[in-house]
């Protein structure tokens, strides 16, 4: 029998669930309510952000990298832009397939894939690696086309740095290439290092590194409105970004490619200096590199080439390689000798082919029998190398030092370019101090004529042959003669002013002069032969500098020793060098394993005044003469 129903309880339970349930209801609201009163309100401000990134993206716009000019407005360094086709490794899962895949739409070559995987190997913080560069019009189309076919492969344009001339000039201008890890330490440094977001490219070396935030520019920023695919749609707004500087380099770019075509193949460097403002006018090493392989990323097999060839192409031999300067020391010392009282003008030395010291026999370089009665200018002219054994022996290491270090010799010029190194200028006291033993006289002899622990960089010789020219006036060397605006034009010199001077008598200065002059005019100097029938006149003094020790008894002959093993070639001049002229250039040069200094080096240096001084331009340059000297 079914129970009575209660009509009033159940209408009581129902009202009961009812109020219970509008209650939760209610509580729920209000908690929306507060809930999107929290977010809506107090937290706007967020989550507007949050959207807006989503929705726009900040994308930096690299500045326009500055020109390099030479001292005449020629461009040897500029900006190009073009496609180029980069994979995003992290959003690829076989870049190999991928790569093969991409070759069926746009030629990828073998090196391409090479320096692709070289620089991914290299640069793993990167986040895109370019595979093709330079694409043509017609493969953007058709890569554009079957984009959908390749996820994490994107076409992007670019600025690319270009060497117009190719190898000229390469080791002053040097070259830009990927940033690395240790380039992004170097960044933090920098008086803006914010400014390099969204950069790819740096200056590696040369003044392309030592001016590296001149050239870069001010990077600016484009707001983006993308899809949630990551797609550009829109521009929003944009801060342009602001070129860079311009250099003016104080470099005569006719003069250099003519000094590198003079040295052919040979191994070697030479610079020239205007004396009265410190321009280097050519700052040559050869054998040189094109820096145009190393802008994309230089691939294994030339990178290979270049890096183990024997003969260093990539070392600078006018700012690093270091070597005794052979008898271009001999004018520089005469000076000291006429400054410090040692010599008069007219104080004989005998020379007999040699001299004695302490057992040991220093022969003369010159002619079987020595130069008889040698005066100091005489000395210079036909270079004896017994007149500055005993005038080293007389002076001692420690005068030669403190005369010879306001030239420059064995200390940094400051020239603006990164790498320099000081060389060494001996003295008792760096002997101690690097040896741990005392200075023995015997060591005095060789740097005499420029050899023994001698060890200066070429630089070094032709500031120190620049201040000479200049009547002990220094100023600084650079190569970089000016900084121009990209905007407004307005340009800034580097080096304005002296940077000291050295106090000496115009009467000695005159003698040493007149000697060097010698050297080139007169038929017993060691560069006559080359500068014969010239239409001006030029200070010069050769150099043989030894790079191998030879026995007591043993005469050198360049024919029984390897190449690699043979004397070093150095001349170093000044021109004009007419009475009261003021010299417009002053060059220092060597030729590694070339032999006498009248051999190679001194038809090198007349091919150079020729041009500079004349406009004349060499058909070719005979590295032979028939008039040795040392």
């Amino acid at each position: 029998m079914k129970p009575l129903r209660n009509p009033e309880r159940e209408v009581l339970h129902f009202r009961e669930r009812l109020v219970t349930a509008s209650v939760v209801v209610a509580l729920g609201f209000a908690v929306l309510c507060l809930r999107f009163g929290w977010l809506q309100v107090v937290r706007h401000g967020e989550f507007q952000a949050r959207a807006e990134q989503n929705r726009i993206a900040q994308v930096p716009v690299t500045a326009n990298r500055g020109l390099i000019k030479d001292r005449n407005g020629i461009i040897i360094a500029k900006n190009y832009s073009a496609y180029t086709l980069e994979i995003e490794p992290a959003k690829v899962d076989n870049l190999d397939a991928t790569i093969d895949e991409l070759a069926t739409v746009v030629e990828i070559q073998p090196k391409e894939r090479r320096r692709f995987h070289k620089t991914l190997d290299d640069f793993k913080h990167l986040d895109s690696v370019p595979i093709r560069t330079r694409l043509t019009d017609e493969e953007v189309a058709r890569f554009t086309a079957q984009r959908f076919r390749f996820p994490g492969v994107e076409l992007r344009a670019r600025l690319f740095r270009q060497y117009p001339l190719g190898e000229t000039a390469s080791h002053l201008l040097g070259y830009i290439g990927r940033v690395s890890t240790k380039d992004e330490e170097r960044i933090d440094h920098f008086a803006q290092p914010a400014n390099y977001n969204g950069t790819d490219y740096i200056g590696k070396i040369g003044v392309e590194s030592s001016y590296e935030e001149q050239l870069h520019g001010t990077t600016g920023f484009e707001q983006v409105e993308i899809t949630a695919g990551g797609h550009p749609v829109r521009t929003l707004a944009r801060t342009p970004s602001v070129p860079g500087n311009n250099l003016i380099l104080s470099v005569d770019i006719k003069l250099q490619q003519i000094v590198e075509r003079a040295f052919g193949d040979r191994r070697g460097a030479l610079i020239a200096i205007e004396p009265s403002t410190g321009d280097i006018l050519a700052f040559v090493s050869k054998p040189t590199f094109d820096p145009n392989l190393f802008v994309e990323g230089i691939d294994p097999v030339n990178w290979d080439a270049l890096n183990g060839s024997i003969d260093k192409p990539l070392l600078n031999r006018a700012l690093r390689g270091t070597y005794p300067i052979g008898s271009t020391y001999k004018p520089f010392l005469a000076l000291a000798a006429l400054e410090l009282g040692k010599r008069r003008p007219d104080s004989i030395t005998y020379d007999p082919g040699f001299w004695s010291y302490g057992g040991h026999l220093f022969r003369e370089g010159g002619p079987k029998g020595g130069h008889g009665a040698v005066d100091l200018r005489k000395s210079i002219v036909v270079s004896s190398d017994v007149y500055y054994y005993v005038l080293a022996n007389d002076l001692g290491v420690d005068a030669i030092h403190d005369f010879m270090q306001p030239f420059g010799f064995g200390e940094m010029t400051g020239i603006d370019m990164e790498g320099e190194l000081s060389g060494v200028l001996p003295s008792s006291e760096w002997n101690e101090r690097r040896f741990h033993q005392k200075w023995f006289g015997g060591e005095t002899i060789s740097i005499g004529i420029g050899q023994g622990k001698n060890a200066f960089t070429l630089l070094q010789l032709a500031h120190a042959t620049a201040t000479l020219a200049n009547n002990g006036v220094i100023m600084k060397p650079h190569l970089v003669k000016a900084i121009e605006d990209a905007v407004t034009g307005t340009r800034t010199l580097t080096v304005s002013s002296e940077s000291g001077r050295i106090g000496l008598r115009p009467d000695n200065l005159a003698l040493v002069r007149s000697a060097m002059v010698g050297v080139t005019t007169e038929t017993s100097g060691t560069a006559y032969a080359a500068f014969k029938g010239a239409p001006y006149e030029t200070a010069g003094k050769t150099g043989t500098a030894q790079v191998v020790g030879i026995g007591q008894n043993e005469k050198y002959n360049e024919h029984t020793i390897e190449e690699r093993h043979r004397d070093h070639s150095l001349f170093i001049a000044f021109a004009p060098a007419e009475p009261g002229a003021q010299p417009r250039i002053a060059i220092a040069l060597l030729v590694e394993n070339g032999g006498w200094g009248a051999l190679a080096a001194a038809p090198i240096a007349r091919a150079v005044m020729d041009y500079y001084l004349t406009g004349k331009e060499p058909a070719a340059v005979n590295l032979k003469s028939s008039d040795p000297g040392n």
